[in-house]
């Protein structure tokens, strides 16, 4: 059956062209309400300066919302919070240990319920802790924060506490052990042939045998880092995509635990390095003697600098990918069509498809990477370089 595309043709020139009916921008304001409350808030902060922070986190122009919004997100959590309303100032979620060491007062274990989500003042034994901006000061009784250049001075105590980040990596490793010890049971049960949910991360495994682990490394040493190769590699994954739910996880966004994972990797490689990868570094062949003097700490330097980028890599992506995802979102909220709402939810799903690849690209270029660097540290001697 053949079907006129003529009235099609129309109907989408008439959509294209009832688009000029409707406003993107903001509805414009009359001028002289808008000076006069301009001119009220700025009497309202003079008067207010000692809590000008706490004003700003109050505003009600949505650009500032999605802002802080975005800004709390990408910041770890000392309570589980996954929504909030403003309007009766509940939230829904569940409080996490408060573990810090305080030079004066030692050890200190307390509920993060205490902080009231940063809006009360923490006693535990007689010290007063205050919590802002997700770090926790040492304070009086009344929570004075004593600032310069815009940042508190107050002592800060050892923090060990059990963070939102800490509970999806504990929630990711039990997830992690339940899953693959399956999947070791099935080969051990069905004569080497996986069986179950197995079957979804056989592949997996197999690929980063055969086209990771085995290329970079070789069949004769490969073994021993398949382990921490397959390991890294689904924790990554696994973190990337939770980051990813509505539960606000932002895990591998986190500079320490990007930093851990990159000293994991430096610190495996430069322990089961070999004499010849060494011998590279500080004594290359076939290089003038002075020229070793010259290149020796830059070959030493590039051994800090390979991990770092591994660290730098993850985390600015992540994080890149977070901000751009939340502020798309956030168009939602600022459009004042329908037009503009609907571009706004089409723009942030394809992007969350794109994440989706991004998390298994992150994790994939983190495993070759590492991977790369163990080959590079059990590269063997070859002999045909002595006459060269």
């Amino acid at each position: 059956m053949v079907i006129s595309t003529r009235p099609h043709r129309f109907i989408i020139a008439a959509i294209f062209a009832c688009f000029s009916l409707f406003s993107f921008a903001n509805q414009v304001s009359d001028s002289t309400h808008v000076h006069a409350e301009a001119t009220h808030a700025v009497s309202e902060s003079t008067n207010q300066k000692n809590t000008a922070t706490h004003s700003e986190a109050e505003s009600t122009d949505p650009k500032s919302k999605i802002k802080e919004f975005i800004n709390h997100h990408l910041l770890d959590s000392h309570d589980f919070t996954v929504s909030a309303n403003e309007e009766t100032g509940e939230h829904y979620g569940f409080s996490l240990p408060i573990i810090l060491w305080d030079k004066e007062s030692g050890l200190q274990v307390f509920s993060s319920s205490k902080f009231h989500h940063g809006e009360a003042i923490a006693e535990s034994n007689g010290n007063y802790y205050k919590l802002h901006h997700e770090k926790i000061y040492k304070t009086d009784a009344s929570g004075t924060l004593t600032e310069e250049h815009g940042h508190p001075t107050n002592a800060r105590p050892i923090d060990f506490s059990i963070t939102k980040s800490v509970v999806g990596i504990f929630g990711i490793a039990i997830l992690m052990f339940i899953l693959f010890a399956s999947l070791a049971k099935s080969y051990t049960k069905n004569g080497g042939i996986a069986s179950g949910v197995g079957r979804i991360f056989e592949p997996i495994v197999l690929y980063v045998r055969d086209e990771i682990a085995i290329p970079n490394i070789g069949h004769k040493k490969y073994k021993k880092y398949m382990s921490y190769l397959l390991t890294i590699f689904f924790f990554i994954l696994f973190l990337n995509i939770l980051g990813l739910t509505p539960l606000g996880f932002n895990v591998t966004g986190n500079f320490t635990i990007t930093a851990a994972l990159a000293i994991l990797t430096y610190i495996i490689t430069t322990l089961t390095a070999n004499k010849n990868y060494w011998g590279h570094i500080f004594w290359m062949p076939g290089v003038p003697t002075p020229m070793k003097f010259i290149l020796a700490p830059i070959e030493l330097l590039g051994t800090i600098i390979k991990p770092f980028s591994l660290m730098i890599r993850l985390y600015a992506n992540m994080v890149a990918g977070h901000v751009v995802l939340m502020s798309i979102i956030g168009l939602m909220f600022i459009f004042k069509s329908w037009i503009g709402s609907t571009l706004s939810f089409g723009l942030a799903f394809a992007l969350s498809i794109l994440e989706i690849l991004v998390a298994f690209l992150q994790a994939y270029i983190f495993t070759m990477l590492s991977a790369l660097y163990f080959g590079a540290g059990n590269e063997e001697h070859h002999h045909e370089e002595a006459h060269h």
